[in-house]
């Protein structure tokens, strides 16, 4: 994966390159993304916070996409990447059989804990949209780091071109002279190929659901008028 780097602008037009800095991953990376999941995705919705599978380990995130679609995400604590990623491929092969009440489940659970709403009100307030009535027809993994090693880079992009799906995104914070933090983030593979595999492999079929004609409709470039249409 390429290494990010970061230049400011000064008043002068000079460029002064912004240090990068440890960000201690474990503590801090998970709390963020908890707060606020679009630093990897907007569309997605933050479901589930260390959930305990049906074999006793603990998933770091879970998430709904708009379409209803699961999102097992996976941080690097303490592990190697090629270990995170096996633990990944390990809780999305429990994740794919979730039924919509055991989603609702978790999610009620989470919800209740950071004093939020219901999973269909959180739905309808994140995408504008009702929750769909089938859930969990297609899952992908997103593993985080803050940077993956070669053997790992090779193994994701072999799971990938297998249509497994799977994506990394490394997530790298910068200090600039003056103290301030900026945090930059990176996809190994394009979000929207990375998507398309979940595609692939999922039982929706397109346009089954009024949120999967909605996207199609904004891949389309239609999405406004689509939803016009819709509402009368």
């Amino acid at each position: 994966m390429q290494e990010v780097r970061l230049w400011e602008v000064t008043k002068e037009e000079n460029l002064r390159e912004i240090s990068r800095s440890q960000i201690a991953f474990e503590e801090r990376l998970e709390e963020w993304l908890a707060n606020d999941i679009s630093l990897l995705d907007p569309n997605l919705l933050v479901i589930g916070r260390q959930a305990y599978t049906d074999f006793g380990k603990v998933m770091d995130l879970l998430c709904l996409d708009r379409v209803g679609d699961t999102v097992v995400v996976e941080l690097k604590k303490g592990q190697t990447p090629r270990d995170t990623v096996a633990q990944a491929l390990e809780y999305a092969s429990w994740v794919k059989d979730l039924s919509h009440d055991r989603i609702t489940e978790i999610a009620d659970e989470y919800f209740s804990k950071v004093g939020s709403i219901s999973l269909a009100a959180a739905f309808l307030e994140r995408f504008e949209t009702k929750l769909p009535d089938e859930l969990n027809l297609g899952h992908r993994i997103l593993v985080v780091a803050e940077s993956i090693d070669a053997s790992t880079h090779r193994i994701v992009r072999y799971l990938s071109d297998k249509n497994v799906p799977i994506n990394v995104a490394t997530v790298q914070q910068f200090t600039d002279s003056s103290g301030k933090s900026f945090l930059a983030q990176v996809y190994l593979i394009e979000p929207e190929e990375a998507e398309t595999k979940s595609r692939i492999t999922s039982k929706r079929r397109p346009g089954q659901t009024l949120a999967g004609l909605q996207e199609l409709a904004e891949k389309s470039g239609i999405g406004e008028l689509y939803s016009r249409v819709r509402n009368g």
